[in-house]
């Protein structure tokens, strides 16, 4: 954090102590802050400037939508909170080569997009959008916050043959938990804030969590999935990676890199592998590599519970 956040964490923890709900109200913003846009890496500069751009209307806001490759299947890609498509720059080389089409979109404050604000609802919408545009998806491919979205999406009706999910949660609870542990918040604190989130983003309905959980609400029957976590991440721990693997048992296939931290895995050698192999045979294709990791094994070797 910032000097600025680390002085809005510290008034958060002292309303804490007048109330959960005065800390709540008072970190609920921290909590929504995105920070100024994340630039493009050098290293992905050439990807990024070799897409085909076009406007993407979500929401009444313009979006910045990119695409690469001409193949007659489409993989959409969806990158996570403060990220930006050019992230993916690794695995659109690894899948452009193999004849697929990539899309992928900027969300609202993030990117090249515009913006000050921005919530789950603009990455469900900007989904939407990109089928509407694109139609049926071959894969979708997400990262982070934009794997929960991804999830999400297909969970609620967007088509898709396959996902994966790159360093991804498998609950959205799992964020506001997080969030109160690095502020330094007690339970009941971070339980008025996911109350008073949950108000403010999807006011319609009464408990909005267990929209967003992978282990309450799988992906579709037979729909595989690919899950790509890294041990040292620091942002998701891989815990969530291995709950959100068992809930999707056979059909699912999780692969964990070491030493590459929440963005780096994107283009550990380990990660395109596992997902070019998993796009073009699907869960056949990653057993092949031999690199998959039981769930078991992995539960052993992290500390986590399955």
């Amino acid at each position: 954090m910032s000097r600025a956040l680390l002085a809005v964490a510290a008034t958060v923890r002292a309303a804490e102590r007048v109330s959960p709900e005065a800390a709540a109200r008072l970190a609920l913003p921290l909590f929504m802050h995105i920070g100024s846009p994340l630039p493009v890496r050098p290293a992905d500069r050439a990807i990024h400037d070799a897409a085909r751009r076009s406007t993407l209307r979500v929401r009444g806001r313009d979006l910045v939508a990119y695409e690469w490759g001409g193949g007659p299947d489409t993989i959409l890609l969806v990158h996570g909170w403060r990220g930006r498509a050019s992230q993916f720059a690794p695995i659109i080389r690894e899948l452009r080569s193999e004849g697929f089409r990539l899309v992928a979109f900027d969300a609202p404050a993030n990117g090249d997009s515009a913006g000050r604000r921005t919530d789950i609802r603009d990455w469900l919408a900007a989904i939407e959008a990109m089928q509407s545009r694109h139609g049926r998806f071959h894969t979708i491919i997400g990262h982070s916050f934009g794997a929960m979205a991804a999830r999400t999406a297909v969970t609620e009706g967007v088509a898709a043959g396959a996902v994966v999910a790159i360093g991804g949660m498998a609950a959205a609870r799992t964020l506001v938990d997080t969030f109160a542990g690095r502020v330094g918040i007690g339970p009941a604190s971070a339980d008025a804030l996911a109350l008073r989130f949950g108000r403010r983003v999807l006011p319609h309905l009464a408990d909005p969590w267990p929209r967003f959980d992978g282990v309450a609400a799988p992906l579709p029957e037979r729909m595989p999935l690919l899950v790509v976590h890294d041990r040292t991440d620091r942002e998701v721990a891989v815990g969530e990676a291995i709950r959100l693997h068992a809930a999707h048992g056979d059909r699912s296939r999780l692969v964990v890199t070491d030493g590459h931290g929440h963005n780096r895995v994107l283009g550990a050698d380990a990660a395109l592998d596992a997902i070019t192999a998993f796009v073009t045979g699907g869960p056949a294709g990653v057993d092949a590599l031999g690199r998959t990791v039981d769930v078991v094994r992995a539960a052993e070797a992290t500390g986590a519970a399955t």
